[in-house]
């Protein structure tokens, strides 16, 4: 028996009353089911972390993708400084921006 038939769960190409396109079927039902379940929801999920970063203000305050937690100050065209506990500074790629600081607390509790 060939390893592919058995992968994809039909018979041998010899089979009486098979078929052959139904193994392209299959192929075509895993190649959906794939881009359904991964592939869409991941390029929605950058889409939209891409349209927060655009969106970032200044005073907000935001969580790092290191779990730094901070305020805006200043925003540059891919940069962001945020003022964290004791009057310190960072600048941060605005990459590195993971939530706004009200979805984490949200999330805590």
């Amino acid at each position: 028996m060939n390893l592919l038939n058995i992968l994809l769960m039909t018979g041998p190409a010899d089979a009486k009353g098979g078929s052959p396109y139904s193994s392209l079927i299959f192929l075509g039902l895993i190649v959906v089911v794939f881009y359904f379940f991964f592939i869409r929801p991941q390029v929605k999920r950058t889409k939209d972390q891409k349209k927060y970063r655009e969106e970032l203000k200044k005073g907000q305050k935001i969580v790092t993708i290191g779990g730094i937690h901070g305020k805006i100050i200043e925003i540059g065209d891919a940069t962001v400084i945020i003022e964290v506990e004791g009057q310190n500074r960072l600048k941060l790629e605005k990459s590195a921006v993971a939530t706004d600081a009200k979805d984490q607390i949200a999330e805590a509790k």
